[in-house]
């Protein structure tokens, strides 16, 4: 058994499509196919359910592919180790994240970096059940996300910051002359919120309720924080937004931020690695950095300054 052929299984589940397997390996389709059929007679087992096309991987496929991930993770942990002794990290170290904290991805990436300038980092924006999934089937080393998510299974959580709400409203709207809101208020402005199918607006959805708010009818709603302050921007919507999204996004012209009520923290925000042994040596590169980052008090000055503003 060769490990290109592992790649290559790798590749073609990612992928399941024959070709665009072969052409994200740099081979032929034919070559890809071979190598797929010598590992079945390796294994004794058939792989792979083939028909006109690819039509997935049968019960022992899918065994096979777990150990694919986790022979190949295996490799890439041992040449991280061996980099580190020669002088530095090098490698990709490859980073999931819920995409309402992409915002603060960079109060981490950017010091590991300056650490550790061998290595690079790529950051895939991933709802919290594909980070679960690719986490155990080893296509993650790491994890940014809500901590409190049962779903995420055995991994081992470190806490970076609460989310805090605020509302983000025109500066001459009704509550002009307030200094805070209740989630009840904000429900009869004209709302561009989030999603249902995010978690941060579920969330959200919990406080409205606890407020008394039955069900909240926003205008507008995207599925990305980007796309949500596109429209902020007009000066015509109002929002709840998490304050480490003014990391990234500020508060745009004409607009102001009110706390609200409560709660005064939201639920945690951390990393996540996979509970196995040896912890991805990127991974732990990681980590270290994010114990000395600081990203709780940086994101709280930042609300301070925001909010002390007229």
């Amino acid at each position: 058994m060769l490990l290109r052929q592992l790649e290559y299984l790798v590749a073609l589940a990612r992928e399941r499509h024959f070709a665009r397997a072969a052409e994200a390996c740099y081979v032929s389709q034919p070559s890809l196919s071979a190598a797929i059929r010598k590992l079945e007679r390796e294994l004794d087992v058939p792989i792979v359910r083939r028909g006109r096309r690819f039509e997935g991987l049968t019960p022992e496929g899918e065994r096979v592919l777990l150990w694919a991930h986790r022979i190949l993770a295996e490799r890439d942990a041992l040449r991280h180790e061996l980099s580190a002794l020669r002088g530095g990290l090098v490698g990709t170290l490859r980073l999931g994240a819920i995409p309402t904290a992409l915002t603060v991805a960079s109060l981490l990436t950017t010091p590991f970096c300056e650490r550790h300038p061998r290595a690079r980092v790529v950051i895939d924006s991933l709802p919290s059940r594909d980070i679960t999934h690719r986490l155990a089937e080893f296509e993650l080393d790491i994890a940014l996300t809500y901590l409190d998510d049962d779903s995420l299974g055995r991994v081992r959580r470190t806490p970076l910051y609460e989310e805090r709400y605020l509302l983000l409203t025109p500066k001459d709207g009704p509550l002009t002359a307030e200094s805070g809101a209740q989630w009840s208020e904000i429900a009869r402005l004209p709302l561009c919120l989030l999603t249902p199918q995010m978690r941060n607006r579920r969330i959200m959805d919990e406080y409205f309720a606890a407020d008394g708010v039955g069900a909240v009818t926003p205008s507008v709603e995207t599925d990305s924080v980007a796309g949500l302050y596109a429209h902020l921007s007009t000066g015509h919507w109002s929002s709840v937004i998490s304050h480490a999204w003014l990391h990234m996004f500020g508060v745009p012209e004409g607009m102001r931020v009110l706390p609200l009520a409560r709660p005064h923290h939201g639920p945690r925000v951390g990393l996540v690695v996979a509970d196995r042994h040896p912890e991805p040596l990127l991974a732990r590169a990681l980590l270290e950095t994010a114990r000395q980052a600081g990203v709780r008090e940086a994101l709280d000055q930042l609300l301070d300054v925001y909010l002390q503003r007229p």
